[in-house]
């Protein structure tokens, strides 16, 4: 998974903390909160925590008691890094194999663990319009053997999709494909 980072990048840690903020730039943790998802000890994530803000990769501000880190949307590297931590978790692929060739698509979304930037191995999707099923599948499975991960996919129709928004909201979720509408 993070072979391509890791000849770069030495520290595990740093790596996870790069695809964890970067892959779903939104996302925004605080120190105990990723030092228990990353099974990391908390020293080695505040050192590279400081690191990253130090060289302002990531951003810091203070909320109660906690200090939450989130990327630097600003930094002059943040596209290239965010392009780079989608293809180290192969939603690049999974984007271009499945999305764009599904029929009738209007939307979809990654939802849970991927939208947090927790790399699980499972990749929920939220796909909304007429999709064909077997397609669906077979480019689901080509992909997966592919980017050696799981794909889950819920598809739904407009009218589903509706009454489905309110529960996306109280879920990590972000939209990653959008048909254009012409003007």
């Amino acid at each position: 998974m993070t072979d391509l980072f890791a000849g770069l990048i030495s520290s595990k840690t740093r790596i996870s903390l790069l695809m964890r903020f970067f892959f779903n730039p939104g996302t925004k943790a605080y120190l105990r909160e990723l030092s228990k998802d990353l099974h990391v000890s908390s020293n080695a994530v505040r050192e590279e925590l400081n690191q990253l803000t130090k060289t302002k990769l990531l951003n810091s501000e203070k909320e109660g008691r906690n200090v939450y880190y989130k990327a630097n949307n600003n930094h002059p590297l943040f596209p290239e890094l965010k392009s780079m931590v989608s293809k180290v978790m192969g939603l690049d692929h999974v984007i271009e194999s499945i999305l764009t060739r599904l029929g009738d698509l209007e939307k979809a979304y990654i939802i849970d663990d991927y939208a947090e930037g927790k790399d699980t191995g499972i990749i929920d999707l939220v796909l909304v319009g007429n999709i064909d099923q077997y397609h669906l599948n077979d480019l689901s499975r080509k992909t997966e053997r592919y980017i050696k991960r799981k794909i889950r996919s819920l598809v739904l129709t407009r009218e589903e999709f509706k009454s489905f928004e309110t529960k996306l909201e109280n879920r990590p979720s972000f939209l990653v494909w959008q048909r254009q509408t012409k003007k």
